[in-house]
């Protein structure tokens, strides 16, 4: 694979005033966020077609509306557990300079905008792969936002 560039990928480290919005979805029962200006789009699981000697964090190319996409199995990536045989994941699209990736998730979220909430370091109990990978988390009242590094996920595939 060629080297990836990504745009705007990552959000700026935040004070407690500033506010961010994030895309969010679910990983292996994780809640997790990616700026949602670096998101180019959503979309339900596609057939894939698989690519002889890719890392295995690579599951196969899409066809999206005639663009060939590159599926990454973000559970693969993170050092995670498979997830269950019956599940089809859901593609969130990033868009790079040399064309779109879809990074491979549970469930998708919402649309959080997170105003007020300090921006922390990433939690020890991460194992060290994901923690390579994910900006830092915000607290949230009911759960931890694990801020996801798109450009990293991205970049150390080559």
């Amino acid at each position: 694979m060629k080297p990836v560039s990504t745009e705007a990928m990552t959000a700026p480290e935040t004070a407690v005033n500033e506010s961010h919005q994030f895309c969010t979805f679910y990983l292996d029962g994780h809640y997790f966020g990616v700026d949602v200006l670096g998101v180019q789009e959503v979309i339900r699981y596609q057939e894939m077609t698989r690519v002889p000697l890719a890392p295995p964090v690579v599951r196969g190319l899409i066809n999206l509306r005639g663009r060939i996409v590159t599926a990454i199995d973000l559970r693969r990536r993170l050092e995670l557990p498979d997830g269950p045989l019956d599940q089809c994941p859901v593609n969130i699209v990033i868009p790079t300079t040399d064309g779109a990736v879809s990074l491979l998730v549970d469930e998708i979220g919402d649309v959080l905008n997170v105003a007020g909430a300090p921006f922390e370091p990433v939690p020890e109990t991460l194992v060290s792969t994901a923690r390579e990978l994910i900006r830092g988390a915000y607290q949230l009242d009911e759960r931890l936002l694990l801020i996801l590094d798109t450009a990293r996920v991205i970049a150390e595939l080559n």
